[in-house]
């Protein structure tokens, strides 16, 4: 028989594990390749099964936009390697935007959020922008939040609210949905293209003799692409749990028809709108290659239709020239950058395409 003070000990004991368990979910699987980086997550919000799963519904309920057209999934889509296809975004009103709606695959280990602020760098924080921003209004939500009660009322998000965050007693709140449709992003990996079966898995044959000559192009010191384009995601610099804290790259890309000061486009100066330095005129990130291929029009303002009038755009506007077989070969490269499991994966399925129609709103 247990003494008071050791029973006392053991219940401790006991209720310390129980509370753990219930706060401690297990280790989310990120399914990477071997030898693929795994992403850096904020301490104030983990990754689990069950938030990604609550983050995908609310991804694609069209009722995160205040006039019920829109959802998050409509600007990124899926089947265009979660772009949107379209030159210029364009909101739930139907305002056209300035800028292309930027690819969400690999977001998980992006530098800097958005095509020109290097401020921008948690998901969390640049959620709020298309859910509240004004100019332009994409999803259009009142910053008073009465639009929470809905998802409050319904209960099938009770009970993902709950699985999610099973600390709390209250969980559905807008920091919280914040939180899943983040972590639901975060989980779009793209790992699973032809190049990566080829790099990653040693599948000599994944990708063609044509591709192989391409790569070597495309990293050689006279095409230049790789010097902004570079690393694992083809985009200059990552987060991972290597590098916690890279200098996003930016770049001038030399789109300028329009005269203004340091004779960058009225329209879009870039960085410098944010930081307000001269050097910064005319920058803009550095997009992920990765899908190259599905995620056309290209460059921030979707000027350039054609991947083959993209891949002739150097480093601040300087053009280059290929011979016909080079541009074949770069072509093919690219392409072996297509991960087709990615737009074919259920799970990230809009999930309410079946079930309420009229919450998948699309375009």
């Amino acid at each position: 028989m247990l003494r008071p003070r050791c029973a006392s000990a053991v219940i401790a004991w006991m209720l310390a594990m129980c509370v753990s368990s219930a706060v401690a979910p297990p280790a989310y699987d990120w399914h990477l390749p071997p030898g693929f980086p795994t992403p850096v997550v904020p301490a104030d919000n983990p990754m689990s099964a069950e938030k990604v799963e609550l983050g995908r519904y609310l991804f694609y309920d069209a009722r995160l936009s205040a006039n019920g057209t829109q959802s998050c999934g409509s600007c990124h889509r899926r089947e265009r390697a979660f772009t949107d296809g379209l030159s210029q975004a364009v909101g739930s009103t139907g305002e056209i935007h300035r800028r292309t709606t930027p690819s969400l695959a690999n977001v998980a280990y992006a530098s800097a959020l958005t095509w020109a602020n290097p401020t921008m760098v948690r998901l969390e924080e640049q959620m709020l922008t298309p859910m509240y921003g004004e100019q332009p209004i994409e999803l259009g939500l009142s910053r008073s939040d009465d639009w929470m009660v809905m998802f409050q009322r319904d209960q099938a998000y009770v009970g993902m609210f709950q699985a999610a965050f099973p600390d709390q007693r209250e969980p559905i709140t807008r920091n919280n949905l914040v939180k899943a449709i983040a972590s639901f992003e975060r989980s779009i990996i793209s790992a699973r293209s032809p190049y990566d079966r080829y790099h990653f898995e040693g599948d000599q044959t994944a990708i063609s003799d044509d591709a192989k000559r391409g790569e070597k192009l495309f990293n050689s010191a006279r095409f230049g692409c790789s010097s902004c384009h570079g690393g694992f995601n083809f985009s200059g610099a990552v987060v991972t749990t290597r590098t916690p804290q890279p200098n996003a790259s930016f770049v001038k890309v030399g789109l300028d028809n329009l005269p203004r000061l340091l004779s960058n486009p009225a329209r879009d100066a870039g960085v410098y709108d944010v930081t307000r330095k001269p050097r910064d005129d005319g920058k803009f990130k550095v997009p992920t290659l990765r899908n190259i291929t599905m995620t056309g029009p290209y460059m921030h303002d979707g000027d350039v239709e054609k991947l083959e009038n993209a891949i002739t755009h150097g480093p601040g506007g300087r053009p280059i020239t290929y011979t016909p077989d080079e541009q074949r070969e770069m072509l093919a490269f690219l392409d072996s950058l297509t991960d087709k499991a990615l737009i074919l994966d259920m799970q990230f399925e809009n999930p309410w395409r079946k079930l309420i129609p009229s919450r998948a709103a699309s375009w």
